[in-house]
């Protein structure tokens, strides 16, 4: 028995999976893909938990007669009871794209090594990829607040941001078939990519306001997107989703794993490029916002396009457009954060859900058409 309040005891947790039943459930698994598999304890990173689980251990086991040792990262889909960001989390489909990425193209991807829809297997599906050794750009602390990357030399930090743009170049200049990418179309209505790709995006906002308050910001930018949709959308490619350098790893200052797939889709070019220039800005904003001098010079809207030009011949449109649909799709992420919090007995529920939205401030200006004058 405990004296802890009922609504407190039903709050849901970060984390409800026993690791040592992981590990004998992952060793029972891996038995019937290699021979006398033995695995190391398994490491949850620190930043585990917002949109899937993650598990890294090493495997070793007995290939012909030779000993293999791989490292390795597995990917878990997140207990519904949990809270989970995303209301679909789909791990084939993350699997199959690293597959194709990894077979077209020159994009550095993690090698795939097995994937698991059977939940009965571990306790949910998963699948297992090599883990790469390199450094992140940090969320935590943001790395514009201080960090090896705001601390690198000039050049370097350039050698990066150009580096990290040539990898959207790299993706989106893939050669395939309609047929290669299928399994990336969104099932939702539109006519076009972008329309299906803006409607993914409304039913990911129901979903989240049906969990708790609407937001008013939130439904005026869905609204402005209507009134200066661009003229004229570019053509479709694989887009990565989450295109981020906080989802790169790097090895002096070049990508050598480009992770987190999980909002693939198909879509204009634009979409990856705006979403790579605002969530700097988004944490460069907070920066100079408690007094820290940030990165202004890194990822800025013009030399991202003009690098992204050099090496496609595409030269990007409707940038603004683009990026206030970033800064959008990242204020309803942000709206089920808080959300998250809310139910984790970490914050109470503000007044105005509005509130829930860090950048509420970034996106008011972007709509009333100040907030590229102010940086």
């Amino acid at each position: 028995m405990t004296n802890e309040p009922a609504e407190a005891s039903q709050r849901p947790t970060t984390s409800t999976r026993d690791r040592d039943d992981l590990h004998r459930r992952l060793v029972t698994w891996l038995a019937h893909k290699v021979q006398d598999p033995h695995v190391s304890e398994l490491v949850v990173p620190e930043t585990n938990g917002m949109s899937s689980e993650t598990l890294l251990f090493d495997a070793t086991w007995n290939h012909d007669g030779a000993l293999v040792t791989q490292a390795c990262a597995a990917r878990l889909r997140p207990d519904p009871a949990n809270a989970p960001v995303f209301p679909v989390y789909d791990l084939e489909k993350q699997f199959q794209v690293l597959r194709l990425v990894a077979e077209k193209s020159s994009v550095p991807v993690p090698l795939t090594l097995w994937y698991e829809g059977d939940a009965d297997a571990i306790g949910s599906p998963f699948f297992v990829m090599e883990r790469v050794d390199g450094v992140v750009p940090p969320d935590i602390m943001p790395y514009p607040f201080g960090s090896w990357l705001s601390e690198a030399d000039p050049a370097d930090q350039e050698k990066l941001q150009v580096s990290s743009v040539r990898v959207l170049a790299q993706l989106h200049d893939m050669a395939v078939t309609p047929e290669d990418v299928a399994f990336l179309e969104l099932d939702r209505p539109g006519a076009t990519a972008m329309r299906r790709h803006v409607a993914d995006s409304v039913a990911f906002y129901e979903w989240v306001a049906s969990e708790g308050a609407r937001s008013p910001l939130i439904e005026r930018a869905f609204d402005w997107l209507e009134e200066h949709w661009p003229a004229e959308e570019g053509e479709p490619v694989i887009s990565w989703g989450d295109s981020r350098i906080g989802n790169m790893m790097f090895r002096d200052f070049e990508p050598v794993a480009v992770l987190d797939w999980e909002m693939a889709a198909t879509g204009p070019r634009e979409v990856d490029l705006a979403w790579m220039i605002y969530l700097h800005r988004f944490l460069d904003d907070l920066a100079v916002q408690l007094g820290l001098p940030g990165m202004p010079h890194f990822m800025r809207l013009e030399d991202v396009t003009a690098a992204y030009e050099s090496f496609t011949g595409y030269r990007p449109k409707d940038l603004e457009f683009y990026t206030l649909y970033a800064a959008l799709r990242h204020a309803i992420v942000m709206s089920r954060v808080a959300q998250r919090s809310v139910l984790f007995g970490e914050m109470e529920m503000p007044s105005d859900p509005d509130d829930m939205i860090m950048h509420r401030a970034t996106v008011e200006k972007m709509l009333d058409g100040t907030y590229w004058s102010d940086v």
